[in-house]
């Protein structure tokens, strides 16, 4: 399973995973770009929903097919397993185990595999059977409530926050950790990591700011919400937007400045009531220009005014291309050890 000229702090780890779609092939990728030899194992008839839309997330790993259902196909996956350090599923809960390849057999062929599940609602509860994708998870954490304009229904932030911040980057941390703590007891162990679980914990600082009356459940009233009109996204002349994040008292000056706004002449904005009103001023303001006069005005400055950019727009912005990291480059990065595709 050696990966010839694999670079990155994981070079040398051994990675089995099971086709999945979204949070899985996302957290595998991660283990590739750092240098792991991940193993991709496909149904033995090719079928996989949302084949093309994984194409950047499928990268860096070769790829084998098992049927699964097969006792043949089932013991060829444990000799795989055998070599392994870790083994990534996204299966229902109790698929893995009907088909005999469950934790307590890998690890009994392997106790020192890092067995890594990934699934929306976890291994127990009374919802862990229940289907559902990022938008359901999300709703069910409070997440969703807290996305959307003012008085308008909840928007879905695409599949960023449930499937990958929530899911495969609590993944890739459990399955870390499990490897580190092995290094000490010589023993693997089951990282169940669900979507729910992970964005509750991305949820930490909306909690301690309801709780200290600091965030309100209505959605667009809050500092960082879009509430706030000076940390907010507003229209342009052409139609495109700019990105304002003015929180801190020089970046709010730096933003009046090029606005060409008065500071005196202007609504108190640490009187939320007040919003509205300083709200309708930016907005006539930006309208006065197209998004691209805006973005080259506050560029050099303090304002924290950025234009809001399209994916592929985003791929040709100069400081991604000076960096080289078009939009899914590996990351992070590292002064040793790089991360790097194959």
């Amino acid at each position: 399973m050696t990966q010839p000229g694999a670079t990155g702090p994981l070079h040398g780890l051994k990675v089995v995973e099971l086709a999945a779609i979204g949070p899985v092939p996302f957290a595998c990728m991660m283990f590739a770009d750092l240098g792991a030899d991940v193993l991709r194992v496909d149904r033995a008839d090719g079928r996989r929903s949302f084949a093309e839309w994984h194409r950047v997330l499928d990268r860096g790993r070769r790829s084998t097919a098992l049927d699964l259902k097969d006792p043949a196909g089932a013991a060829a996956l444990l000799d795989l397993v055998a070599g392994a350090d870790v083994l990534v599923e996204g299966f229902r809960p109790g698929v893995a185990e009907r088909l005999g390849i469950g934790p307590d057999v890998c690890l009994e062929r392997n106790p020192g595999l890092v067995y890594a599940r990934m699934t929306g609602w976890g291994q127990d509860g009374p919802l862990a059977r229940t289907p559902g994708h990022d938008i359901n998870y999300l709703a069910l954490t409070g997440a969703l409530a807290a996305v959307g304009e003012a008085g308008g229904p909840p928007v879905p932030p695409v599949n960023l926050l449930g499937d990958f911040g929530g899911g495969a980057m609590f993944l890739v941390a459990g399955v870390l950790a499990a490897l580190y703590e092995r290094q000490t007891s010589g023993r693997g162990q089951v990282v169940d990591a669900a979507i729910v679980d992970g964005t509750n914990a991305l949820l930490g600082m909306v909690v301690a700011m309801t709780g200290a009356g600091a965030w309100r459940e209505a959605r667009g009233v809050n500092l960082l919400d879009g509430g706030a009109p000076f940390y907010t996204c507003y229209a342009c002349a052409d139609g495109g937007y700019v990105a304002v994040g003015a929180l801190e008292d020089r970046f709010y000056a730096a933003l009046l400045h090029g606005l060409d706004l008065d500071p005196a002449a202007v609504p108190d904005r640490d009187d939320p009531t007040e919003w509205p009103a300083l709200r309708r001023l930016f907005a006539n303001r930006f309208l006065g220009h197209d998004r691209d006069t805006w973005a080259r005005r506050f560029e050099a400055g303090e304002a924290c005014v950025t234009p809001v950019l399209t994916v592929t727009e985003a791929a040709a912005h100069p400081h991604h291309r000076a960096r080289g990291s078009r939009p899914a480059a590996p990351a992070p990065r590292f002064s040793r050890t790089p991360a790097e595709l194959h």
